[in-house]
């Protein structure tokens, strides 16, 4: 599996930017999985959707991956308009266990945090932090002691700076990924683990 490929690739997963790139090739890596897809990273959501049906269509293409925030509210909206546009016919409304339509090529969407709540990559990646760790509910109570005035985050962000203030604990302060791939972060919550069956079953 490479992290970055040129858009020729007959199997891809199309991401929002690097932090979702990185994310998911750090846990592919860890499960040791024959998986064999190539991320491209669209930069930001807006070009991530506009560039779906374009990436479903294009001449080669065995399997199209689409990886998205699913804030603000409207996104599968946006991108089940996509589909339609690429002739990809979705039935049903709820994919818990992320969408898969077995076609050419087939389409896989997968929604952060886990298809159902409204949120994003952030909560995905707090769900990995080890049950019990001791400094997790202390990087909670650094944030939200900051005094209203005193935020430069919105509310709805609250939780991906306590996220930010529990990776800067770590022995070197470091990003998402990276710390997936020096296992301070866990892998095999339930989340996680079915987020993992949603790549396998799609691309392998």
């Amino acid at each position: 599996m490479a992290f970055t490929s040129p858009e020729t690739c007959e199997r891809v997963l199309l991401v929002e930017g690097q932090d979702d790139l990185h994310v998911v090739g750090h846990i592919c890596e860890r499960h040791s999985s024959d998986f064999s897809f190539d991320i491209i990273p669209k930069d930001n959501w807006e070009r991530l959707r506009d560039s779906i049906s374009v990436e479903i269509k294009r001449p080669g293409r065995q399997v199209v991956g689409i990886l998205a925030d699913d804030i603000p509210a409207g996104r599968w909206d946006a991108i089940k308009d996509r589909l339609d546009k690429a002739d990809v016919q979705v039935e049903g409304s709820s994919f818990p266990r992320g969408l898969i339509v077995d076609q050419t090529p087939r389409v896989g969407v997968w929604l952060m945090p886990d298809n159902e709540h409204p949120r994003e990559l952030e909560d995905f990646v707090i769900d990995m932090i080890p049950r019990g760790d001791v400094v997790w509910p202390r990087s909670q109570s650094y944030i939200d002691g900051i005094p209203d005035g005193q935020r430069p985050f919105t509310e709805g962000k609250r939780q991906r700076a306590q996220l930010y203030a529990w990776l800067a604990t770590r022995e070197e302060p470091r990003l998402m990924g990276a710390a997936i791939g020096t296992h301070d972060l866990d892998i095999d919550g339930p989340l996680c683990q079915r987020f993992v069956d949603w790549l396998k079953r799609l691309f392998l």
